[in-house]
Formats: C-alpha cells, structure tokens, sequence
C-alpha cells in the first residue's frame, strides 16, 4: 500500500511539473513536505473533541451566562466559547492564547484557587481522566481524578451549571497512562449530590452525531464519550 502511495505521488509531482505554465514558485526537493495519507473519500476527524467541543459551545449559548470558567477542557472550546461568554480558561500548563474576552492562567485541578459555592458556569471536559497518572507532569495518585471532581463541586455556586466530559464505556478501566474509561453509573455516583439535566454519548466510531438524552443503558462501546450536564 504504501508503494502505491508512493507511485502515485511521483505521478502526481509529473504531472504537477508539466502543468507548470509561468513559475511563480520555487520547487525544490529540498523543501518537500510529502503526505501520503490524506487522499481520502471523506475528511477524517477525532468525533469525541469535534462533537463534544460543539456540545459545550451550544450549551454555553443556552445557558448564556455572564462569564465562565473552563479548567483544562480543549483549548478550541475556550477560542470558539468566548465568542459566546466572557471565558477564564485555566490549565496545569497554561497556554499562551490572546484572543478577546478569553484570559488564561495557571491552576492546579486539585487544590483550586476559587472560593466554595463561588463559580457561575464552569466546564472541566476531557480532562479529569488523566489526573494522577503522570501523563502531563502532574503528579501519580490513583485517586487523583476523584480529589478533582471534589474540588469543582466544592467551587461551583449552587444553582450553578457544570458542563463535564470524560471517556464512558460499558467496563470501567484504566489504559495506563493516557486516561481512565468510567461507567455511566460510576459518574452518576461521584455527582450524587447533583441534578443531571443532560447526559450526550458520542460513539468512537459509526457515522452518528453526538446522541442527545442518549439512552445510557444502550451503551455497549468500550471506549466512548459521555457529555454530562450537571447542576448544583
């Protein structure tokens, strides 16, 4: 297969050199940047960060609040939000992004700057599956993730919106050291305390959009996204 790719490359250059009619170029070899996997019938995407990011944005508009908080969550949700609401975006390793009514900072997921009952509108999204393991520098704890949905119960004022995204599939695991896949069930029960107002699946793979009010007992991937909209 990939002889192929290459054949039909070379082809492709020929042709390309003797379509040349004025050169407004140089094309040296020098500077080949070569693809070879991008000839596809469709554009391919990673459906949990296209659709979830989609599904947050909407549910800001939706929700409309006066500012919000996003810790850790895609940096293109943050970008794109801040159209809709004023966003405080922070990370364990703050990106310098400069756009408007977008600030970024510095903050620690498990021992969080904000005050009790003191955040509005808030997101953690993709996020709480990898604290603890070490992926990104942050310290190994095994129950890392749990320490971090404390701390954003504990800032979220009540009455407040929390949009939360992680890995859901019908067997709860670790993939050591990229992220945790957790139960449905298991998330319901570390948000007791909270009312679910909304729960969306995206399937890894099949051509369906984001499921809304998806049917949780129905899920038989191993490695999908849940979208929960949880309030306090």
């Amino acid at each position: 297969m990939k002889s192929e790719k290459k054949r039909r490359f070379k082809k492709n250059l020929l042709a390309f050199k003797e379509s040349i009619i004025t050169e407004r170029f140089s094309l040296n070899k020098d500077d080949f940047f070569i693809l070879l996997d991008e000839a596809t019938e469709n554009t391919s995407f990673d459906r949990h960060y296209v659709y979830h990011t989609a599904w947050a944005v909407r549910k800001l508009k939706e929700t409309a609040p006066e500012k919000h908080v996003d810790i850790g969550s895609s940096l293109y949700f943050s970008a794109l939000g801040s159209v809709v609401a004023p966003i405080l975006f922070y990370d364990y390793r703050p990106a310098q992004l400069f756009l408007p009514e977008l600030e970024t900072a510095h903050a620690n997921l498990l021992d969080l700057h904000m005050q009790d009952n003191s955040v509005h509108s808030l997101s953690c999204m993709h996020v709480i599956e990898h604290i603890g393991l070490g992926r990104y520098g942050d310290p190994i704890d095994y129950d890392g993730d749990l320490k971090a949905i404390d701390e954003l119960k504990r800032i979220l004022k009540p009455g407040g919106n929390l949009f939360f995204v992680v890995p859901i599939g019908c067997k709860a695991k670790i993939q050591y050291n990229a992220h945790r896949i957790y139960t449905y069930d298991q998330i319901l029960n570390y948000f007791s305390d909270f009312k679910l107002n909304e729960f969306s699946f995206i399937e890894n793979n099949g051509i369906n959009p984001i499921l809304t009010n998806h049917d949780p007992s129905s899920i038989e991937e191993e490695y999908g996204c849940g979208c929960f909209w949880f309030s306090k």
